[in-house]
């Protein structure tokens, strides 16, 4: 994946405990490349993994670096920190991308953009309240024109210049870098959008580890509390894992 001292991107994962999912995520995301004719770094950022996460990492030929803050702000931008491209994508431990959401990629830094992101789908067929909850946040996040963590582009010069992922916050960062992004490139005549392509397709896991209560308890907090983000106890939902 690694193929040139001067990368046109780099993909930024960050990965707690993902020794399960990292393989199927990496080669789909070295298929898109290929299929694009991209030549990006992978970083991927192990944040205090207790499994065999970094070693997995390696053995597909990625760039590995250690991060052992437990907060998704920091993790992120240490793999900023660390990478070399113009162009940053950040990508979620368990997210897909086909050879479709690259070529998009690719169009995007021939375009007036700051950056970008994309609708999501989960992996499994779902209905009623999570079915609701998934058309809700793409309709509200292409409306807003704000990136779902799980896929996010930017200009690597536009992500120093707003100083990265607000580091204040254990959760709902990327609603609020979406928004310093698109301000910061306003400033020059940028604009920062979601991608024209199908969903990335993200695990739905967390329905299987959490009681639908549960993620009507979290959705509700943060539409009464905006920042719950600011505190490791009220962002639970993205901290534990069942045992």
């Amino acid at each position: 994946m690694l193929t040139e001292i001067e990368p046109q991107l780099s993909v930024v994962i960050p990965a707690w405990n993902e020794a399960g999912f990292l393989p199927e995520t990496l080669a789909a995301l070295d298929n898109a490349l290929s299929e694009a004719g991209i030549h990006a770094e992978v970083i991927v950022v192990d944040n205090a993994s207790t499994d065999d996460t970094a070693a997995v990492a390696a053995a597909m030929g990625v760039r590995v670096i250690r991060e052992p803050e437990r907060k998704i702000a920091r993790v992120r931008n240490a793999g900023a920190e660390a990478a070399q491209a113009p162009w940053l994508l950040f990508l979620d431990a368990d997210t897909r991308v086909s050879g479709e959401h690259l070529v998009a990629v690719r169009a995007a830094r021939d375009q007036d953009l700051a950056g970008a992101g994309a609708t999501v789908a989960l992996d499994v067929p779902v209905s009623g309240f999570f079915a609701l909850g998934t058309r809700a946040w793409n309709g509200l996040s292409r409306r807003f024109r704000v990136a779902a963590g799980c896929f996010i582009l930017a200009r690597a010069d536009l992500h120093r210049a707003i100083g990265g992922f607000d580091e204040r916050l254990y959760a709902g960062d990327e609603i609020w870098y979406s928004r310093a992004l698109r301000r910061a490139g306003r400033r020059e005549g940028l604009e920062f959008r979601l991608l024209n392509t199908p969903p990335v397709v993200s695990s739905a896991r967390k329905l299987d580890w959490y009681a639908p209560w549960q993620h009507f308890l979290v959705v509700l907090t943060f539409l009464l509390f905006p920042w719950a983000g600011r505190f490791r106890r009220l962002s639970w939902f993205w901290y534990r894992r069942p045992d």
